[in-house]
């Protein structure tokens, strides 16, 4: 009984996403207000001071996974919010594309940029770097929706590829369940499905667009902290391949380095207006983030997650990874993957290679379902819970082929 109470909040929690538009609540308010409620009854329902200390141990695990992906965010977040304000993103996507293309090829430019920059660097900086390319184009709401589905999908897509680019690809890895060479092949099936979803977006795209002129107001400072970021994104996949650094230490090693350069040049006012900017533009990401992460932590908790597992070993590999990737885009990819990872399933490489594919891009399939897509849906307002859904059998088709790539090209390989 205590179950079903609890994974009914989860879909109270998804309804007030899905209806936000309908209610005007603001959805990063109503999870933070199921997730933290549903941890409150989950204590209220322990009984004995043994169990009570056994839910305090599991919150403070939840809690730790949670601070660590926060801090995270909070400082990339930080940075291109930054540069952002200071049109520095803009003047850089101004050198790399073209003032005035057709919205066909911007399609593809923005696929191929979010693509490759998702394989070297975390998900959430590409997200929010390929989004902010959008600003720079004066894009019609309807096509500022598709370019970022693409986005999102794109950016799921290439961190598959490389250890850098996506938590889950790194936990396999780890596991020692698949080489570096091995995982690289995954970078052509992923090319070949954002190539495609693409193509499907641009065949009713007319028409040309235009950059919006930056006036150069930055200053040298402001070159510097682009450089800084740059420099903290190199450093986070250096020191974490080298040393095994967490790339939340490293960012937040830069953003200090950020505030220290930045302090030099500025008075503490402008300092503040910074600061405020900030807090304004991404408090409510986070706040989303958090109600979610506090969801899905207790649908551990409680072994819905372990249920999952149980239903995966019925079924043959291949089809099972399928299943769990279109799974991952309801349920948070990462504990779903150590869940997995803890059943210990016998599987060979194709089928690891597999498995590394689908629950890194299957969360794509919905616009909740992994965190390129929580932040594309709190930075773009045409984008919400049921407008994402009209868009769902196009990426269905991308993740199927990709898939099939997959399985194709490593049993080749591998099998």
């Amino acid at each position: 009984m205590l179950n079903i109470f609890l994974i009914s909040l989860a879909v109270l929690a998804l309804l007030s996403i899905i209806f936000e538009e309908i209610t005007h609540l603001n959805k990063a308010k109503t999870t933070l207000f199921f997730g933290c409620v549903s941890w409150v009854v989950l204590f209220m329902s322990a009984g004995d001071p043994g169990q009570q200390k056994i839910v305090e141990a599991e919150l403070n695990e939840n809690l730790l996974e949670i601070a660590t992906l926060w801090l995270f965010l909070m400082s990339t977040m930080t940075f291109v919010a930054y540069l952002n304000a200071k049109g520095m993103i803009q003047i850089l996507v101004q050198k790399l594309f073209p003032q005035r293309v057709s919205v066909r090829m911007l399609m593809i430019q923005v696929a191929l940029f979010s693509l490759v920059l998702s394989a070297i660097c975390d998900n959430v900086t590409a997200t929010l770097v390929s989004l902010g390319l959008l600003t720079t184009f004066k894009l019609e709401s309807q096509m500022r929706r598709r370019m970022a589905v693409l986005i999102i999908f794109a950016v799921n897509s290439g961190g598959v590829a490389l250890i850098t680019g996506d938590v889950t690809t790194l936990m396999i890895f780890l596991g020692g369940h698949v080489q570096m060479s091995e995982l690289l092949i995954l970078f052509l099936p992923a090319a070949v499905s954002v190539m495609l979803l693409a193509v499907l977006f641009s065949l009713k795209a007319e028409g040309y667009v235009s950059t919006t002129p930056i006036k150069r107001d930055y200053h040298k400072v402001d070159v510097l902290i682009a450089v800084i970021f740059f420099s903290t994104i190199i450093a986070t996949m250096a020191l974490n391949v080298l040393f095994g650094i967490p790339p939340v230490l490293t960012f937040l090693t830069g953003l200090s380095i950020m505030f220290l350069v930045g302090n030099t040049s500025r008075s503490d006012k402008e300092e503040l207006q910074i600061l405020e900017y900030i807090r304004q533009v991404e408090f409510d990401t986070l706040l989303f983030f958090l109600g979610i992460l506090l969801l899905v932590g207790m649908l551990k908790e409680i072994g819905t997650l372990d249920l999952l597992t149980q239903v995966y070993a019925q079924f043959d590999p291949n089809i099972s990874n399928f299943v769990t990737g279109i799974g991952s885009a309801l349920l948070d990819n990462v504990p779903l993957t150590a869940a997995l990872l803890k059943a210990e399933p016998i599987l060979n490489t194709p089928e690891w290679l597999g498995l590394t594919y689908s629950v890194g891009v299957g969360g794509s399939l919905l616009v909740i379902g992994s965190a390129s897509g929580i932040i594309a849906m709190s930075k773009v307002k045409e984008l919400t819970f049921v407008s994402y859904l009209r868009y769902v059998p196009a990426l269905l088709l991308c993740y199927s082929l990709g898939y099939g790539l997959t399985l194709f090209l490593s049993y080749k390989m591998f099998g």
